[in-house]
């Protein structure tokens, strides 16, 4: 989790802007079915945008947020005083077995260390008959949020790995580690988002801010090499405005 271990706004202005109306939508799939009145669980939850929805939906006194990152657990408790957010990695997740009714990882399982083993933890914390989901964009089919800024860099600099090989990027990857994990009647769909940004640099900037690895490939760009990416980018897109539709894989299970 280093290439996040930046300032929570960094984080908000770079990939909140994607992931913040991906929140609904993944709400909605990862709360069927599930009482309003039932503790449910945001691993990974960033600065809150997945906090913010399940807030809304159930309460702040029902929902717990945790991640690895001081930052944006100092964020969300500051946005949400009524949630439990705690400091913490999802493959040693500090809850008791069978304390959630739902338990869901927006835009993290990729990025978990062992991915296998957080999906194990998040299904051990929630009760059985309860729904675990997970959420990944779809970098291998080239429809994640970031994936023509990836297309645009591996054509400049080919052996640039991208993050189209990370777990779940890939459809049914998630669905295998539901049912590895043990959880039932998984199901996975492709959410679909789409943001419009009104000129070029609006879309651009937040690259520079070092979030993810794709922040992280442009800060490791001398000056001539960020001109000359900034250029290819901008003769892809147009000065503007540039509309990203961007899909994410979603599985969903139950314990």
């Amino acid at each position: 989790m280093g290439v996040f271990d930046v300032a929570a706004d960094a984080y908000v202005r770079f990939m909140g802007r994607f992931s913040a109306p991906l929140s609904g939508p993944f709400a909605e799939v990862g709360l069927a079915g599930v009482d309003r009145s039932a503790r449910v669980l945001d691993v990974g939850c960033g600065p809150g945008m997945l906090t913010c929805e399940l807030v809304r939906r159930q309460g702040a006194s029902r929902v717990s947020a945790i991640d690895p990152v001081e930052s944006f657990v100092r964020a969300t408790a500051a946005s949400y005083p009524g949630v439990d957010v705690r400091g913490g990695t999802a493959e040693d997740l500090p809850y008791a077995d069978d304390t959630f009714g739902a338990t869901l990882a927006q835009l993290v399982v990729h990025f978990m260390r062992d991915p296998a083993a957080g999906v194990r933890e998040m299904a051990r914390v929630t009760v059985p008959g309860g729904r675990v989901s997970a959420c990944v964009w779809d970098h291998a089919g080239g429809r994640g949020a970031l994936s023509g800024f990836w297309r645009v860099v591996q054509r400049c600099d080919p052996e640039a790995e991208g993050e189209a090989t990370l777990a779940g990027s890939t459809a049914g990857d998630l669905t295998r580690l539901f049912v590895d994990a043990g959880l039932r009647e998984v199901d996975e769909t492709l959410l679909e988002v789409r943001r419009e940004f009104a000129t070029f640099e609006e879309w651009w900037q937040p690259f520079t801010l070092g979030v993810g690895p794709a922040g992280a490939y442009v800060r490791g760009l001398n000056q001539i090499e960020r001109v000359g990416l900034e250029g290819a980018l901008r003769e892809e897109h147009g000065d503007g405005p540039v509309t990203i539709q961007a899909g994410a894989w979603t599985a969903t299970g139950v314990v």
